[in-house]
């Protein structure tokens, strides 16, 4: 197979530097361009220290000319609001994009005036984009041009949720998410409350009522059950650098027993190579636990019913960074290139970590 050459604009931050860490030892791709607005000339292991002897690259300025002439794909690792401009330069040279962004996940053009507080500049690029959620989307991701990857709290939840959902086990209009997030979700540009000393040994909730991440949740549910699907989603800044737990609160509207949950799990995600299901009687972790997926892209589900309330349970883990970030944004590279879904990210966690 011929080795694609893979460019990364806005590579500096936490997402850019886990793709470079990832696309380095890929034995598909060759990482021949990274762009940085604040870096340019400097050795990227100047930046991301991890990846001193494995590279030497520098930083470059954005150029589009020169991304058309040097590269093949190209993931675009901006901040929110800034890839709905260069996105359609690109595209328009001819080149396949995986944004890593916000700005091309939601369908609707209003949702973004809604969620996100601005006007979209290119609405037409939303009907075309594919959301990049494999587990969902798997066959348009094959033959897409502009692929959107989801955000790392959406991901967790609506991985959780799809399998019960599609299997109509639940109230669709009364469901709840409470999310733990590692600090790293908050991107590499430090603010008063991800200094250390405000964070460190305290639990922050944010964003309490409407954070932009249930605009992706209900879109996608809405789409996968043709009814609506209303979400609460709550977010807590907590003291790890890593990781997401989705505590997802349910209400059946029928009676159910494991089997049912386990039947709705196993014929949703059977063969999806990066699904684990997690409900055991014995070891240290019975239930999801995002330290185990650390440095994979596993998503990690379990559950528990709760007769008592009628609730049903529904734990999901992930990596921020990979499931929720660049190793999804990777596996959606494998599957444009029609390789293993693995190739790259078949890592195994870290334990004890």
């Amino acid at each position: 197979m011929n080795i694609l050459k893979i460019g990364i604009v806005g590579g500096s931050g936490y997402v850019g530097g886990e793709l470079l860490r990832i696309l380095l030892l890929h034995p598909n791709v060759d990482v021949t361009m990274v762009t940085s607005r604040k870096n340019v000339g400097e050795y990227i292991f100047n930046v991301h220290p991890n990846l001193r002897g494995s590279t030497q690259l520098k930083f470059v300025p954005q150029n589009i000319s020169e991304l058309q002439n040097k590269c093949d794909i190209v993931f675009t690792a901006t901040p929110h609001g800034s890839a709905v401009n260069i996105v359609p330069e690109l595209l328009q040279v001819g080149l396949k994009v995986i944004d890593m962004s916000a700005d091309f996940r939601l369908k609707d053009p209003y949702d973004y005036d809604k969620w996100y507080g601005w006007k979209h500049t290119n609405p037409e690029l939303l009907a075309k984009a594919v959301y990049g959620l494999p587990e969902l989307h798997r066959a348009k991701i094959k033959n897409a041009n502009l692929i959107a990857c989801p955000g790392c709290m959406a991901t967790a939840a609506i991985l959780g949720l799809a399998p019960i959902v599609k299997a109509d086990l639940v109230e669709k209009d009364k469901i709840i998410v409470d999310l733990k997030v590692g600090s790293s979700g908050g991107g590499a540009k430090p603010t008063i409350v991800s200094h250390h000393p405000e964070r460190f040994g305290g639990v922050r909730p944010y964003n309490v009522i409407n954070h932009r991440h249930i605009a992706e949740v209900q879109q996608e549910l809405n789409e996968l059950t043709k009814t609506k699907n209303l979400i609460a989603f709550t977010p807590h800044s907590v003291n790890m650098v890593r990781g997401i737990l989705a505590t997802i609160h349910a209400f059946p509207n029928q009676p159910i027993i494991n089997k049912d949950v386990w039947n709705a799990l196993r014929k949703f995600y059977v063969d999806e190579p990066f699904i684990r299901l997690v409900k055991y009687k014995k070891g240290p972790y019975k239930l999801p636990n995002p330290k185990v997926v650390l440095g994979t892209n596993f998503c990690d589900i379990g559950f528990e019913i709760d007769p008592r309330t009628n609730r049903l349970l529904i734990f999901s883990a992930i990596d921020n960074m990979i499931k929720g970030a660049s190793g999804q944004g990777i596996q959606c590279l494998n599957i444009l290139m029609g390789v293993p879904e693995k190739t790259g990210i078949n890592s195994i966690g870290f334990h004890p970590m």
